[in-house]
């Protein structure tokens, strides 16, 4: 089998778990448990334009798995868990961002960290900006 068949499993991981962690927040009714996303209108899964452009993905030169189908590596998963190093990246910038604003405390994050997410955890920032604007 080609191995890039494999480097296709391990881009299609991450980009999977990219989602997964970031856009694809899927809401259900409370009561009965009906999934309430009808389509891409308010379920985001990630885009082509959501890639990293620069994504580059290499494997063990002449290494095979004897026992997998056609040889191929079990390749998918180690990718899907690295893709949360995405959410420790956000937490890292955010964190950077609210200090500068004098905000120290430990912030709560839920999966998927939407952009909505995001914003909240910013908005203690965007307050002391537009208080000290006021002056």
């Amino acid at each position: 089998m080609s191995p890039l068949v494999d480097v296709g499993q391990v881009e299609g991981a991450l980009v999977m778990g990219l989602g997964l962690h970031t856009t694809e927040e899927i809401k259900f009714n409370p009561t009965t448990g009906q999934k309430l996303a009808a389509g891409t209108w308010s379920y985001k899964p990630p885009s082509a334009l959501d890639i990293p452009v620069d994504l580059r993905v290499t494997l063990l030169p002449n290494s095979s798995n004897e026992s997998g189908v056609l040889r191929a590596k079990a390749v998918g998963e180690p990718p899907l868990c690295l893709s949360y190093g995405v959410v420790m990246a956000l937490r890292q910038a955010i964190t950077a961002a609210r200090s500068m604003a004098g905000e120290s405390g430990w912030f709560d994050i839920r999966l998927p960290f939407t952009t909505a997410a995001k914003c909240q955890q910013l908005l203690p920032i965007q307050m002391t900006i537009y208080l000290e604007s006021l002056g």
